[in-house]
């Protein structure tokens, strides 16, 4: 009897830990980088974010402003004091320069999700800073 009741209590527990977002697995490849030669200090990055399923970005934040594009899949994304809120194929959002980025996220478990994100930042400066826990 004991070995019944186990079994599911195991299997649940695995299930609950197959949905908790797995954080710094994502996928970065910076397409493009340029100086913005007119905004001395400043500089472009063209890059691509691929997640997948379950995968998660750290809570951050960018001193830089970013807009992010949907190619593939779904994302979930909370920035500042918004609610989340998951963007399909075809969508875009707008992070302005010093928002925290609490959540960025593959709103799937099953599917691939990726995106275009254009940044303008500091010549020296990070994509990311993880926020203090």
């Amino acid at each position: 009897m004991k070995r019944l009741l186990a079994t599911p209590l195991m299997l649940a527990s695995l299930s609950a830990f197959a949905h908790e977002p797995v954080y710094n697995q994502e996928s970065i490849k910076v397409l493009q980088e340029h100086a913005l030669t007119t905004v001395p200090g400043k500089k472009t990055l063209m890059l691509t974010v691929v997640y997948a399923p379950g995968q998660a970005s750290v809570p951050h934040s960018h001193t830089g402003t970013a807009v992010a594009y949907v190619l593939e899949g779904a994302i979930t994304s909370r920035v500042n004091d918004e609610k989340a809120k998951t963007y399909k194929v075809g969508e875009s959002f707008y992070e302005p320069a010093g928002s925290r980025h609490f959540e960025s996220s593959n709103a799937s478990q099953t599917q691939p999700a990726r995106l275009l994100v254009v940044m303008v930042l500091d010549d020296k400066a990070e994509v990311l800073t993880p926020l203090p826990k």
